[in-house]
């Protein structure tokens, strides 16, 4: 997840530190009427805690870090491991004031891997051994640092909330090793919120006896974070530990396979191509030294070990990392975000997640936009939620609507409020392609018999968006709805049906859906113009996601699965394709030119949820 997510991190950094003796300006107010509920010194407006006098005095706050002990020894050396922490808190809880906490633990904070070389060679033949790659030495070492950060500090310290950091085990000044996705980086957060619940010990020092007790707080605790920092809270959140009342995670990853693979291929995230868990391993390690070599004898060569570039497929490792498969333990009420054009850590992280922690009766609330990665919501959104949720404010906010989508040209601190994600009135649309995919072939809203089939030539080569440009090529196939006459709203998860063979054993499969024409211009795989969504598959694993199955010459195989969810508004004068073909230049595995697939046109098909469904994208269409 590499310098994406440290780039969040510095930002944030950047944003919240503050000077001794500023003060920050009172937020503006959110869209809910006032509501009583916390003590003074606290006020609340809007049912959001607002900056105060007695908060906001930096030169009051106090500051202080320790070691958390936890329960686990990932390092190996016989002792329980422990985490390095730091605290900034508002000066009131010196004189007795006890204040909730919002926490935010990153395997960042102490740097990463300068080196850019580290990635898998992605031009490899399907099914081979992959290329040997170069393995990462790892962040330099600092052992003097006496803060971990100072994110969050400025929004929340003045509005009556201490700050909480960690770093993760096996980076910065805390022990233990990397695991990228194991269960210490889901025990150490937790060990964390234990100790802020007198549950479990903090020290002085690294190795001393003398404790440290979090006598100012009450417990509650919220956690947020973007990228691997929005991951974490959905990581502790999963164990069910007691005083995590809410989180609001930014972009977060939920499932390092879905993350690294999609439907049995091998896929990377977008800008990130080559990298796996392994590269993610090595790019953020910047702990101790003296533990490094055990660490990657121990952790990096079994990642290495069950990774699988050769086929993809899923397998027990995997599911070990997959908390949306340990999401029954959340209870914690939490507030999403997530941006439509993310092809680094993708949406359905999100929505699927959203899906399993309202089905554990927790409160949940999403909010969208049509960006890449990134992105939290309006601080009002936040404040409201953590007032509600840390403060105990009876603010109403269980009632505000459950979706809030940032409609296209708007800002991103005005979303539009909706019902539901997707929109309550999105219903299922059947589309059925045409012949003539190899310049724009129909796309239609009734299945047309005898079209047979057509044959494309894969050639990684041409990216994505210059086949979708080409008026007319032998590496892909294309089929468009006829051009719009009014506005089409998208909204949920499309889904793919086809058909395919191939000429070889092993294929990439790789479907786009485009706005046609399609614009000249676009810079890679993170330019979101002309993109509505897009998804990718293994036809290997056509029958089972665990156990690749070579294709035989001319033999069909059929797919169906879901393409990346969306909440897009499509205007008039524009054309929806549906364009398959094979590999992927800024996604997938670079084979050798020249495989082919032919895909069955009459069993293969496009499900679109569409807003107003058959009847309204009927009224679009001449």
């Amino acid at each position: 997840m590499r310098t994406r997510f440290l780039a969040s991190a510095l930002a944030l950094a950047a944003i919240s530190a503050c000077r001794p003796g500023g003060s920050p300006a009172a937020a503006p107010a959110g869209p809910s009427g006032s509501a009583p509920g916390a003590p003074a010194p606290y006020v609340i407006t809007d049912g959001q805690s607002q900056v105060v006098p007695a908060f906001a005095d930096t030169t009051a706050w106090i500051r202080e870090r320790l070691w958390v002990e936890t329960e686990f020894d990932s390092d190996f050396d016989g002792k329980k491991d422990r985490v390095h922490v730091d605290v900034t808190r508002p000066g009131p809880t010196a004189t007795g004031l006890k204040v909730p906490v919002v926490y935010e633990t990153s395997p960042y904070f102490a740097g990463t891997d300068p080196n850019e070389d580290i990635f898998w060679p992605v031009k490899q033949e399907l099914g081979a051994e992959p290329p040997v790659r170069k393995v990462g030495k790892g962040a330099p070492y600092n052992g003097t640092r006496t803060r971990i950060g100072n994110s969050q500090v400025r929004n929340w310290v003045p509005r009556g909330f201490a700050v909480v950091h960690s770093e993760s085990p096996g980076t910065g000044l805390s022990q233990g090793c990397v695991t990228i996705g194991g269960m210490n980086e889901s025990l150490a957060p937790k060990a964390v919120i234990d100790w802020l619940n007198g549950r479990a010990k903090g020290y002085t020092t690294v190795d001393g006896t003398t404790e440290v007790l979090a006598t100012w707080t009450t417990g509650k605790v919220g956690m947020t974070g973007t990228s691997f920092n929005g991951t974490l809270p959905v990581a502790v959140a999963t164990t069910g530990v007691k005083g995590l009342e809410a989180i609001i995670p930014v972009s977060p990853n939920n499932s390092y396979y879905r993350y690294y693979r999609s439907n049995g291929l091998v896929r990377s995230p977008g800008g990130y191509l080559g990298e796996d868990v392994d590269v993610l391993y090595d790019f953020v390690q910047s702990g101790n030294p003296a533990t490094r070599d055990l660490c990657h004898a121990r952790v990096r060569d079994e990642i290495m070990r069950n990774i699988d570039r050769r086929s993809g497929d899923l397998s027990d490792w995997w599911v070990k990392r997959d908390y949306l498969a340990q999401a029954k333990g959340i209870r914690a009420a939490m507030l999403t975000a997530h941006g439509f054009n993310d092809w680094n850590v993708m949406p359905s992280h999100t929505t699927l997640m959203a899906e399993a922690v309202r089905a554990n009766g927790a409160p949940v609330q999403m909010y969208f936009h049509q960006g890449g990665h990134g992105g939290e919501p309006p601080l009002t959104m936040m404040n409201k939620w953590f007032t509600r949720y840390l403060l105990g404010v009876q603010n109403g906010v269980e009632q505000d609507p459950r979706s809030w989508v940032v409609r296209e040209g708007a800002a991103r601190t005005s979303p539009t409020p909706y019902a539901a994600y997707p929109h309550p009135e999105s219903a299922p649309v059947e589309l059925f392609p045409a012949k003539g995919g190899a310049q724009v072939g129909a796309l239609a809203l009734a299945r047309l018999a005898g079209q047979g089939s057509e044959t494309l030539t894969d050639d990684v080569s041409q990216s994505g968006a210059q086949l979708a440009m080409a008026a007319a090529s032998a590496n892909r196939l294309l089929y468009a709805l006829p051009t719009f006459t009014q506005p089409v709203h998208i909204s949920g998860t499309a889904r793919v049906t086809i058909r395919v063979s191939s000429n070889k054993a092993a294929a990439n499969l790789s479907v786009w859906l485009v706005e046609l024409p399609y614009p000249a211009g676009t810079n890679g795989a993170m330019d979101p113009r002309g993109i509505v969504t897009r998804g990718w598959a293994d036809p290997q694993n056509s029958k089972s996601i665990r156990s690749s199955a070579a294709l035989r010459a001319g033999e069909p195989v059929t797919l169906t699965f879901d393409l990346e969810p969306d909440d897009q508004i499509i205007p008039a004068g524009k054309r929806l394709g549906l364009m398959i073909f094979s590999s992927d230049k800024d996604f997938t595995l670079w084979p050798s030119a020249g495989t082919q697939l032919t895909v069955d046109l009459d069993a293969t098909t496009l499900v679109l949820p569409v807003v107003g469904g058959k009847t309204a994208l009927s009224r679009a269409v001449p």
